[in-house]
C-alpha cells in the first residue's frame, strides 16, 4: 500500500481467518498478529462455547501483542463468523484498542452468512469507518475465489488510502 505501515490483527479457531489473514498481509508487505484467546475453543464445546459468546457480546482475555497497533497507519482486521456474529476475541481486541487505531479496514471468513452484520458491529465498535471489506467464504479459501477477492480487497485500500 505505497508507504503506509500496515498491520493485519486476526483471531483464528480453525484456521480458516489464518490462511486469509496470512495472505493477506503478504500482498500487502505488511507486519502480521495473530490474536490468542486464553479461552480454550476447540473441538465442538469450543464451537459451541463461541457462537454463545460471540452472540452475547462477550470479551475474551486475550495473550499480550508483539505489536502496537499504534504505530501503524492502517490495522486490518480479520474475524470469523460465529453464529452470524463478530468473534469474541477480535470483539475484545476492537475494544481494547480502538483509540489506537489510525485507520481500518475489516476482513471475514464464514462458512454460513452473516458479514455485513459483522462489519456493521466492528464498525460501530471502534468508531471508524473501514477503507474496505472483504468476506471469503470457507470453500473458497486456498483457491482462485480467494485471490481475487484479495487482489480486489488490495486495490480498495490502496486507493482509499492514497494521497489526495
Amino acid at each position: 500500500m505505497g508507504e503506509a505501515k500496515v498491520l493485519v490483527v486476526f483471531y483464528s479457531r480453525s484456521g480458516f481467518t489464518r490462511v486469509v489473514g496470512q495472505a493477506l498481509a503478504r500482498v500487502l508487505n505488511a507486519d502480521l498478529e495473530e490474536l490468542v484467546d486464553t479461552r480454550h475453543r476447540g473441538g465442538v464445546l469450543g464451537y459451541l462455547r463461541s457462537g454463545f459468546d460471540a452472540t452475547l457480546k462477550r470479551l475474551t482475555t486475550l495473550k499480550p501483542l508483539t505489536k502496537d497497533s499504534g504505530t501503524y497507519d492502517v490495522v486490518v482486521v480479520g474475524t470469523p463468523i460465529w453464529n452470524a456474529s463478530l468473534s469474541s476475541p477480535v470483539r475484545t481486541f476492537l475494544t481494547q484498542h480502538k483509540a489506537r487505531l489510525k485507520q481500518v479496514a475489516f476482513f471475514c471468513t464464514y462458512g454460513g452468512s452473516g458479514d455485513e452484520r459483522v462489519f456493521r458491529q466492528m464498525t460501530d465498535l471502534c468508531g471508524k469507518t473501514p477503507l474496505g471489506t472483504m468476506a471469503v467464504r470457507h470453500r473458497a479459501i486456498g483457491g482462485p475465489i480467494q485471490e481475487a477477492r484479495i487482489r480486489e480487497f488490495v486495490d480498495t485500500l490502496q486507493l482509499a488510502a492514497a494521497p489526495g
